[in-house]
This record gives C-alpha cells, structure tokens and sequence, in this order.
C-alpha cells in the first residue's frame, strides 16, 4: 500500500504544478508540458482530465497555435505563485497597507500606553526582498 500512497502523491504534485503551468502562459502545447513535466503526452492528458474532474476548464485545440489553455471562469484555483511572485506580493501588500516597502503610507499608531514612535524606521530588508524592494532584479 506504501507504493500506492507514493504514486499518488507523485500524480498530485504532477497535477498541481501543470495547474501551475496552465496559469503561467496562455497556451501550453502538450509536448511542452510533458517535457516540463518530465513525462509523455498520455499522462498530460490524464492530468489535464483529472483537472476537468475536479471542475478546472481546461481547454484543448488542435493542429498549428493549438495546445491546452486554462479557461476563464469563477471555478479558478487560488494563484500559485514561486518564490520571487510571493516576495514582490507581499513587498506590494506591505506598502499598499504602509507596512513598509518604500509606500511611503503612514506607519501605524503606537499600542495603547506606548509612547509615541519619532523617527522609527522599518528594518532594512536582508537578502532577496532587498532587491526587490529598490524596485529591480538581482544583477
């Protein structure tokens, strides 16, 4: 039964990160996939069917330009999102909120029975946020 368990958290990562994918670009051929899932064209077609099951619309076409392509529609996961996607929506959270981040908002009031902060700064971001919150890349 072990294996069982195994194989299918395999197949549910497989299936989460093509939903990944299919959010990623507007259309993915199924060779593409495949090889950036690192199995054959069957199994896409599996996954992309066991994402229709669970009520994802994913569209297929064919011949030239044609590929598969996540509909529109209010069925939509929630976003997934890499490391650096989540760094910058949290920096643009932050600063949208004055959290910090270089939005320039108002910081918010001291708690009640706390003296008033004069001059307090955020601390300086360390290590890729830093970057990020100048507003550019790395190099």
């Amino acid at each position: 039964m072990g294996v069982a368990r195994g194989d299918e958290r395999g197949t549910t990562e497989r299936v989460l990160t093509l939903l990944g994918l299919l959010q990623q670009r507007r259309v993915w051929t199924g060779p593409e996939l495949a090889d950036r899932l690192r199995v054959t064209a069957r199994t896409v077609r599996r996954d992309v069917e066991r994402l229709r099951t669970l009520g994802y619309p994913v569209h297929a076409s064919q011949g030239v330009g044609g590929g598969y392509q996540l509909g529109s529609g209010q069925d939509l996961p929630p976003l997934l999102l890499d490391d650096e996607e989540a760094i910058a929506t949290a920096v643009s959270l932050l600063a949208g909120a004055g959290g910090g981040g270089g939005g320039g908002g108002a910081p918010p009031p001291p708690p009640p029975g706390h003296p008033p902060r004069r001059g307090a700064r955020p601390p300086r971001p360390r290590g890729r946020g830093r970057a990020t919150t100048r507003g550019g890349g790395g190099a």
